[in-house]
């Protein structure tokens, strides 16, 4: 096993703490000597031990005059768990391989502190991977004004998300469906339009093999609060904590209807301002799985920064319901290109992932 080989390892193993972690970043190490791996870990959840420090004792002696390989700057300062730094002089290691920095101003400075201690410092391999894993933990340190917001969307291969008669189960299969539940847990909070939760009634929960240390919130984007409390949404509110947004002019008896299920009231007048009252609430990343108008919204005004994109492989034609409305109109010298993150197949569906460049 090589360095950049270890690096793709520290990289999934870092993905088990996905659900578990948040706020803090994904973070996976890999501890080799020679090109023997005898030692790995991962950061398992939010105040356990770091990815360094499990991946070290597993060492054990093993660690001595080898390389630890991580995902992340390993940090300096004493938190909920003390400095990774500290346990990785301790350990006996030479050389240190990170994917990035820490931008986090309380925890970095770990590489300066290992070159002191006369250890050998490399930053860089796989950057790119670690950087995409941890996007809406960095995207926190650097627009913390509005949550990470990502757009997921099951299609078809002509673009639309439900027949012409409203019908949306199931376009894609089984393994897709389990991937998005995989998904849920890893984000504070998941959002749909005021028309998709009328006419899906879905309950939003995660229901996967991820069990995730906070449930994540529901968010109800519906201008008009045209929500019925017999919604599945609503009728469970108390439950699981729901967010409804609705315009500053909604009916005022409609909004009190909405609001005596449980449901907490945001108004606002713009999807960005109603994305800054999300983020006071704690809510730092946002999966939106629709509908159509939402999704057009949010993409025209600059609102999303990554796309969840499940590709089935049928067609419903121009009856269908489209997948992104209401976007205006560009020239190919305008059009914003996206930067693929992840393209793999889920049994017969496809996945793509996108983030904005």
């Amino acid at each position: 096993m090589n360095e950049r080989e270890a690096m793709a390892r520290a990289l999934d193993l870092a993905l088990r703490g996905w659900g578990r972690v948040q706020p803090d970043p994904l973070v996976g190490a890999v501890v080799i000597k020679g090109t023997e791996p005898v030692g790995e870990g991962w950061h398992p959840e939010y105040g356990d031990r770091h990815a360094e420090t499990v991946a070290l004792a597993d060492a054990g002696e093993g660690a001595r005059g080898a390389t630890l390989v991580v995902t992340l700057e390993p940090c300096t300062h004493h938190g909920k768990q003390p400095p990774c730094t500290d346990a990785i002089i301790r350990s006996g290691v030479t050389r240190v391989v990170a994917a990035m920095r820490d931008p986090n101003p309380l925890a970095a400075g770990g590489c300066e502190r290992l070159r002191e201690a006369g250890i050998e410092v490399e930053i860089g391999p796989l950057g790119d991977a670690a950087a995409a894993m941890n996007a809406a933990f960095l995207h926190r340190l650097r627009n913390p004004g509005r949550p990470f917001v990502a757009l997921k969307l099951a299609t078809t291969l002509d673009g639309r998300i439900a027949d012409a008669f409203g019908g949306s189960r199931w376009i894609s299969g089984d393994a897709a469906r389990d991937y998005v539940q995989w998904l849920r847990a890893g984000f504070d909070a998941i959002a749909v339009g005021g028309r998709t939760a009328r006419l899906d009634d879905p309950a939003l929960t995660v229901r996967g093999s991820v069990l995730p240390k906070a449930a994540p919130r529901r968010v109800i984007f519906d201008r008009i609060a045209d929500l019925g409390p017999h919604l599945t949404l609503l009728r469970t509110a108390h439950e699981t904590p729901t967010v409804v947004v609705v315009a500053p002019d909604a009916d005022r008896t409609r909004v009190k209807r909405i609001a005596s299920t449980g449901a907490t009231i945001v108004q606002a007048g713009s999807l960005s301002g109603a994305l800054a009252s999300l983020s006071e609430q704690g809510i730092g990343s946002l999966l939106v799985e629709g509908g159509g108008q939402l999704a057009g919204a949010l993409l025209a005004a600059g609102l999303v920064d990554r796309y969840y994109w499940l590709q089935a492989p049928l067609w419903l034609g121009e009856g269908g319901v489209p997948a992104v409305a209401g976007l205006p109109t560009r020239g190919l010298d305008q059009a914003e290109r996206w930067r693929v993150v992840e393209r793999r197949p889920l049994d017969n569906d496809t996945l793509l992932v996108l983030d904005r460049r």
